[in-house]
C-alpha cells in the first residue's frame, strides 16, 4: 500500500517550554505518538505545513520534531478556519473574512442586475455575512480599525440598494431593520451566556464566571464577576467582553423563562433602548 500523504497538520505550542519540563517533555512525547501511528498506519505527515507558534511574551523559542525533522518557528496558524498570530490578535483573520466577503459582493453585483432590497438584501445575508460572522465568538475583533473593516463591507452590501446609495451609515440600518455588526455580536454573546447561565451550553461555567446576588433596585439579580487574567490580551477573550453588558440588562431580560422570550426582548431592548446609551452603539 503506498503511503497517504495528509495535506496539512498543525502542531499548536501554547508556550515554549523547556524540554526538560513535564510541559515540554508531554509536547515531545505527543509528537512522537503522532510520528508512530503515522507509520503503523502507512501514512506521513506533510512536515512542510507543520508551525510552531510560540505563545506569550519573555518565553524562550524551543524547537521540536516530528520523527526526524525540526519543524519551524510560524508566526501564525489555521484552526478551524480561524487563523491566529502569535499575539493572540486577530486583524489577519479579520482581513481574511472581509476579503472574502468582498469577493461575494462583487460577484452579487456582477452576476445580478436587481437592485432592489428584496433582492440584494437576502443574498447578501445569507452568502456574505456568514463569512464575517463564522466563528465570531472565538475571533471577535479587538481593534477599532478590524471593527471599521468589517462594518465597511456591510456599508458596500447595502450602497448596493437601490435608493441607499446616498444615506449615511445611521440612517439606512433602520431603513433596511438590520442591526449593525456589532450590536449583532453583542447579541450573540449575550445570547449564549444566557445559555452558559441555563445550563444550555456544555462547559464548567463556575471556571468562566462567578454569579454575583444583589437585590438592589438598580441591579438585575444575576450580576457576573469574570476571572482576572494576566495579559492584556485576554480582556477580549468571551468572559470578559460579555460580562459587562450583561450585568447592565434590566432584570427582566435576564429573568427571562427561555430562551426565545430572552432573545425577543433583548433585541427589542437594543433597538429601542441601547441606541441611546453609550457604549452599545456601533
Amino acid at each position: 500500500m503506498s503511503a497517504v500523504r495528509i495535506p496539512s497538520v498543525t502542531t499548536r505550542i501554547i508556550k515554549g517550554h523547556p524540554h526538560d519540563t513535564p510541559e515540554g517533555c508531554a509536547i515531545h512525547r505527543d509528537l512522537d505518538r503522532l510520528e508512530s501511528w503515522a507509520e503503523r498506519n502507512l501514512m506521513r505527515f506533510n512536515k512542510g505545513k507543520c508551525g510552531v507558534p510560540h505563545l506569550g511574551r519573555n518565553i524562550p523559542v524551543q524547537q521540536y520534531k516530528l520523527g526526524a525533522d525540526l519543524l519551524e518557528s510560524s508566526s501564525a496558524e489555521k484552526d478551524l478556519g480561524v487563523l491566529v498570530d502569535d499575539k493572540l490578535a486577530m486583524s489577519q483573520q479579520c482581513a481574511l473574512v472581509a476579503k472574502k466577503a468582498n469577493s461575494i459582493l462583487g460577484c452579487i453585483r456582477k452576476s445580478v442586475a436587481s437592485r432592489s432590497r428584496e433582492v440584494i438584501l437576502p443574498l447578501s445575508s445569507a452568502l456574505g455575512r456568514p463569512r464575517l460572522e463564522d466563528c465570531i465568538q472565538f475571533w471577535a475583533p479587538q481593534y477599532e480599525r478590524d471593527t471599521e473593516l468589517l462594518q465597511r463591507v456591510q456599508t458596500k452590501a447595502a450602497k448596493m440598494v437601490r435608493g441607499l446609495e446616498h444615506l449615511p451609515y445611521e440612517e439606512w440600518l433602520p431603513e433596511l431593520g438590520l442591526f449593525s455588526l456589532v450590536k449583532r455580536r453583542l447579541r450573540g454573546d449575550l445570547i449564549n451566556q444566557y445559555k452558559y447561565l441555563k445550563g444550555g451550553c456544555q462547559g464548567d461555567v463556575d471556571k468562566l464566571f462567578s454569579i454575583v446576588p444583589c437585590d438592589k433596585t438598580r441591579g438585575n439579580g444575576r450580576k457576573l464577576n469574570h476571572r482576572k487574567f494576566c495579559l492584556n490580551v485576554k480582556g477580549n477573550f468571551f468572559p470578559v467582553r460579555v460580562t459587562e453588558y450583561w450585568n447592565r440588562l434590566p432584570r427582566e431580560v435576564v429573568e427571562s423563562p427561555s430562551l426565545e422570550i430572552f432573545k425577543a426582548t433583548l433585541s427589542n431592548m437594543l433597538w429601542v433602548t441601547l441606541l441611546e446609551q453609550g457604549g452599545w452603539t456601533g
